[in-house]
């Protein structure tokens, strides 16, 4: 199975959206500025970085200790991703060259064989690569090495790429499959993800070859870490144990080939599965894309969160069992809904399926973007599904579930990534084959492709309407194909597809997910899609103990759930009606102003005051108010519920 498109860069498209231009707008005039001076320890009350400054001590332009985690170099990696791809979005010479002169700091502290990392450049270079398993040398190192690749593709400057290329190197000169080399694997998967990133900027086959040396050297021995640890003696976390490590938290059980569950730390597995699909893509691996596959259905069919939310078990930030999905324990962390987003976008490269596209929109309007506060300052790492004051943050079992965002984090891997996700938003849009363009996401936008301009305007996700004006670049013919969204039924006569006015038949050109136009295109022509965006009643499969009895409610790809900042309170008292009467409006002021929230006739439950009663509750007619889930705790610590007991 080879790729079947060429991936569209950030670069040829312009968002123009209601929805998206704003959260980018807020990315770059709020967060990268506010994340650059966290980064240089400028921010008074949150937790403090250094990470710009362990560089500058590692490149002996400062004095000091190194601080943080050991995978500190990390946050600033992402940062300076995002920055790229931001700059393609709103070019800003002030912060383009605030991020070179980082670079150039980068460039000083790499060491003369090219080996980068400051935690073990300044506090411990006696113990280079001598434990993969905790301290994530080669996970720094795959970060840099995207963000030197999308630095070099936003501004042509090859400082940074030039850095991470010595590095890679460096790597590729210790690590591989000959009887002199080590025979390593990364503890946190990411590095294959650098390398791929590296691959398509250059062209060099030595860095592709080398992240498929990385995915298929792991879990052949699954004892290689432990292995590790009893020949250094020394462990990173904690006191030094002889005990066996669980291989099953990063994937190193089995071969990637053999694995059928999605098990372990969430975020290092999806890194990898997104690797995967990029290597079976460009070699055309068939028994590595059907790997990927097995893993893809897994999780989308028996471990993924109605939100998109990924991960249900918080010891290790893993995967839950099969249907195991708590609401109100639920870990689901910011970055393993952002790498779902990744995997999803590899898998369409590999097989033009809605069902990628599906989730990718998922992703992105919910559990992705519920990990950053409305303005821009304050994080979610974790985004469960319900959350209850008193016990959410507090109570053992749900520390790690906070009822409001923190300002910043020890261990802050999630805000930046949020930023290069956002900033990188329009390559996600599309994708180009030699006769086919394909729009995956519903963003106003426009759009420089080899074949075509093409300028989509819509408002969605609040409204079913999207137009394609199409400027063609050649006189051929060509087809575009428009992704449709799992929910819109063209059996119904309110949903409607047109070209210039004229109705087309969508259930004719209707495959996988796409609608398949193809003819001569000439200037102006308009492909103009409509459906009503009804609310719809979601129950899960009944293997989901949590969720029996209960219904969550979308509108379009957006989740909804219940505060208690809107509903007075005691959510578990009220109940959704069998015969749903839903009225979805405008907010018209503060902080929601602008999101479509819902209005429903519902019920409330009222019982005894004692703790227990043998008088049936009675039920008493109530309004009941939704919001999308994206834009909960931005009014304080409150209740919260996605899944809602139905009548």
């Amino acid at each position: 199975m080879s790729k079947k498109v060429s991936e569209v860069g950030s670069s040829q498209v312009k968002i123009s959206d209601a929805f998206w231009s704003q959260m980018q707008e807020r990315v770059i005039d709020v967060v990268i500025p506010f994340q650059e001076n966290v980064l240089n320890d400028e921010v008074p009350g949150v937790a403090k970085s250094h990470a710009i400054e362990n560089f500058r001590i590692a490149a002996g332009l400062s004095q000091g200790e190194f601080y943080g985690m050991v995978f500190q170099d990390s946050d600033l990696a992402k940062w300076l991703e995002g920055v790229a791809y931001s700059l393609t979005v709103k070019p800003d010479a002030a912060l383009e060259a605030r991020a070179d002169g980082i670079i150039e700091i980068i460039r000083k502290a790499q060491q003369p064989d090219g080996y980068l990392d400051t935690y073990f450049i300044v506090k411990e270079p006696e113990h280079r690569w001598q434990n993969l398993h905790e301290c994530h040398e080669l996970y720094c190192a795959g970060h840099m090495m995207e963000a030197g690749a999308a630095y070099f593709e936003a501004t042509g400057k090859d400082s940074l790429l030039h850095v991470v290329e010595r590095l890679a190197d460096h790597i590729i000169g210790r690590f591989g499959p000959g009887e002199e080399m080590e025979h390593g694997i990364p503890g946190h998967q990411e590095v294959e993800i650098g390398l791929m990133k590296l691959y398509h900027v250059t062209g060099k086959e030595k860095y592709k070859e080398m992240a498929r040396h990385f995915l298929e050297e792991r879990g052949k021995n699954p004892d290689y870490f432990y292995e590790e640890k009893m020949k250094r003696g020394w462990q990173h976390w904690g006191q030094y144990s002889t005990e066996k490590l669980d291989v099953t938290y990063n994937q190193a059980h089995e071969t990637v080939y053999e694995q059928q569950e999605a098990v372990g730390h969430a975020v290092r597995a999806l890194y990898m599965y997104t690797a995967m699909a990029d290597v079976a893509g460009t070699d055309g691996d068939e028994r590595l894309y059907q790997a990927c596959k097995t893993l893809w259905n897994n999780i989308v069919n028996q471990k993924l969160y109605i939100t998109g939310g990924i991960g249900g078990n918080p010891e290790g930030e893993a995967f839950s069992g099969n249907y195991e999905l708590p609401n109100d324990m639920a870990y689901a962390e910011t970055c393993a809904s952002i790498a779902m987003v990744f995997f999803a976008h590899r898998m369409l490269e590999l097989e033009m399926d809605g069902s990628y596209a599906d989730i990718m929109e998922r992703e992105l309007y919910n559990s992705t973007i519920s990990g950053m506060q409305l303005d821009g300052k304050k994080y979610f790492y974790v985004n469960p599904l319900e959350s209850e004051p008193g016990v959410s943050g507090k109570l053992f079992g749900y520390r790690h579930s906070l009822p409001v965002r923190p300002g910043w984090y020890a261990c802050a891997c999630c805000p930046p990534n949020l930023v290069r996700l956002v900033t990188s938003l329009g390559k996600y849009c599309w994708s180009e084959s030699d006769s086919v363009i394909y729009s995956h996401l519903m963003i106003g936008q426009t759009a420089e492709l080899e074949k075509a301009e093409i300028m989509l305007e819509t408002t969605y996700p609040w409204e079913g309407k999207a137009v394609y004006s199409v400027v063609p670049k050649t006189e051929a013919e060509f087809t575009l194909a428009i992704h449709i969204p799992y929910y819109v039924d063209f059996e119904k006569e309110e949903n409607c597809l047109s070209l210039n006015g004229e109705a087309l038949d969508a259930r004719k050109l209707l495959k996988k997910g796409y609608v398949y136009i193809t003819r001569k295109w000439s200037a102006g022509d308009r492909i103009s899609l409509q459906f009503p965006l009804e609310v719809r009643k979601v129950y899960a499969n009944q293997h989901v103990r949590e969720d029996a009895g209960c219904v969550a409610l979308l509108r379009g790809p957006v989740v909804y759930c219940f505060e208690g900042a809107d509903n007075d309170g005691l959510l578990q008292s009220l109940r959704i009606p069998r015969e749903l009467r839903a009225i979805p409006y405008t907010c018209e002021e503060g902080i929601l102003k602008g999101n479509v929230l819902l209005s429903i006739e519902g019920y409330r439950v009222v019982g005894s005051e004692k703790l227990y009663s043998e008088i049936p509750p009675v039920k008493e007619a109530a309004k009941i108010t939704a919001i999308p889930y994206y834009a909960w705790a931005n009014r304080g610590e409150n209740q919260m519920r996605v899944w809602m007991l139905e009548e």
